[in-house]
């Protein structure tokens, strides 16, 4: 596995990473079986946004006794209360959590700390013009993060924060859907002005973003390199056709300033399959022959089951939810495994009562109602 240098933090990180989001669904073994495939193949950055306690303590019994051998990413921000995830800048419940997290994970520091999931510029005034931002420095200060860092899906916010003097790196959604985005008032988009031919219509934000870290030497970490699996399917992917893994980690890592593809892994296999790009070829990493044809399509309102819809009143998956019904809708007939699934969800579709506090909540503008009231209507 290759290594590259994350910015001023001067930690030398996998080019592969793991994002450990979509453990949340999984047992203590399988937890285990992901994580320790992952160390074994060179893996040794992982991100821990998740709030919910059992991924967490799952998680500190996957790398027990190996600690030092990851470089992890803790969120201050993300709590949970209630039984649910919920984002705050109220600093006890801060505290709360993230000593939960230290506690599960069975360490006592962090080597990133993230300031956790800021994508407008009313909470990036509040997260820095507030005591959340003084609990953020004395963490740093007494050592317990070793590094601060700052997750954004918005270029605007990422470039404010580029230019502080104490964020060292950015955890930052990224991939050639994402890029393609023109401006908005959830997530501005990137690149555009850029010399390669092939790269033509990425959005200007973009290329702005990705230069002014590289500039101030910004490392930057990426999340949402597979859109939550839309990109591997040529009907759900906007360029209409299907990109492997190989290929989506190697637009990451083409994007200045970035120095690791941090992907959501259920299954050893799926470790392989993105650790697979260190012996690709260059025609297997190709992704300009796709990009280079491919109409300016926007990503808003497509579903990456992120989970930052949360909380929900009546306690509604939402991106479990969202994924089935993706699932479901790509089939003449809803398949049998599908449909069990959602059944034993504990809280489906039909309770679901258009209050829409989870569309203020979606960094991506998705309808969240309207697909609820489709996936009800779906499902029977």
């Amino acid at each position: 596995m290759k290594l590259r240098r994350l910015g001023k933090t001067e930690l030398m990180v996998s080019e592969v990473g793991f994002g450990g989001e979509w453990l949340e669904r999984h047992d203590e073994q399988e937890v285990r079986a992901a994580i320790e495939r992952a160390e074994a193949l060179g893996i040794n950055i992982l991100d821990v946004w998740m709030s919910e306690p059992n991924v967490r303590t799952n998680i500190g019994k996957a790398i027990a006794g190996r600690r030092d051998r990851w470089i992890i990413q803790g969120h201050i921000g993300s709590t949970w209360q209630d039984g649910q995830y919920v984002r705050t800048r109220d600093v006890a419940k801060c505290r709360e959590a993230f000593e939960d997290l230290l506690s599960r994970l069975g360490t006592d520091y962090i080597d990133l700390g993230m300031i956790h999931y800021v994508d407008r510029e009313d909470d990036w005034d509040t997260a820095m013009n507030t005591p959340y931002i003084d609990y953020v420095m004395e963490l740093k200060a007494k050592g317990v993060i070793r590094h601060i860092g700052l997750s954004t899906h918005n270029p605007v916010i990422a470039m404010r924060a580029a230019q502080t003097d104490f964020i060292e790196m950015l955890l930052f959604s990224v991939n050639p859907a994402f890029d393609l985005m023109p401006p908005t008032d959830d997530i501005e988009t990137y690149f555009g002005d850029f010399a390669d031919e092939t790269l033509r219509g990425i959005d200007p934000e973009r290329v702005k973003m990705y230069k002014l870290c590289e500039q101030n030497d910004i490392g930057i970490t990426c999340m949402k390199p597979f859109a939550g699996g839309r990109l591997f399917d040529a009907a759900r992917s906007p360029f209409g056709v299907a990109l492997t893994p190989v290929q989506l980690i190697h637009y990451c890592l083409t994007r200045p300033a970035v120095a690791s593809a941090l992907c959501g892994y259920d299954t050893p296999e799926h470790v392989e399959q993105a650790v697979a790009y260190e012996t690709a070829t260059d025609a297997e990493k190709d992704y300009a022959s796709v990009l280079a044809n491919a109409p300016s399509h926007t990503f808003t309102g497509q579903c990456t089951y992120c989970g930052h819809c949360k909380p929900c009143p009546m306690d509604i998956d939402i991106a479990m939810v969202n994924k089935l019904y993706d699932l479901a809708a790509m089939q003449d007939e809803v398949p049998a495994s599908v449909r069990a699934h959602y059944e034993a969800l504990p809280h489906r579709a039909d309770q679901c009562i258009g209050c829409r506090s989870c569309e203020t909540r979606c960094p991506f503008g998705v309808k969240v109602a309207e697909r609820m009231k489709r996936t009800a209507e779906l499902f029977g």
